[in-house]
């Protein structure tokens, strides 16, 4: 998998970010199985709570087209410096994602590869209820 070209991707997407409290861009790239990337990127509001991060607005995206976890085959997450979901975001993940789905955290000059079994593990999902 060219996990670069998805890095990339994301970076295009962090142009649209909103963020004008924090001035920090986050960008997002969703691919699925038939091709298909999906971009998401921050939307800040002056009611902080009702911000949406990059990630969630990608995979909620594919979500609103009809897409399943089972079409995602990665997900890229970019900001700068390298960044990693927040709490919310890894929650949403861990319920949309295939537990082994690989996601990219890159920045500029980096990028690594994990999953959100690594990065949020013994979840509360669904199936743990």
């Amino acid at each position: 998998m060219d996990y670069q070209k998805l890095v990339d991707e994301a970076f295009i997407a962090s142009e649209n970010a909103y963020a004008p409290y924090s001035s920090f861009k986050v960008g997002a790239s969703l691919l699925l199985t038939d091709g298909t990337i999906i971009h998401g990127t921050n939307i800040e509001n002056a009611a902080y709570g009702s911000t949406m991060c990059a990630e969630r607005n990608a995979v909620f995206q594919a979500y609103c087209q009809g897409y399943r976890k089972s079409d995602i085959e990665a997900l890229a997450i970019v900001g700068s410096p390298l960044i990693s979901p927040c709490g919310a975001c890894r929650q949403v993940l861990a319920e949309l994602l295939d537990p082994y789905t690989p996601i990219v955290l890159g920045c500029k000059d980096y990028y690594e590869v994990t999953n959100i079994q690594e990065l949020l593990p013994r979840a509360f999902i669904g199936e743990s209820l």
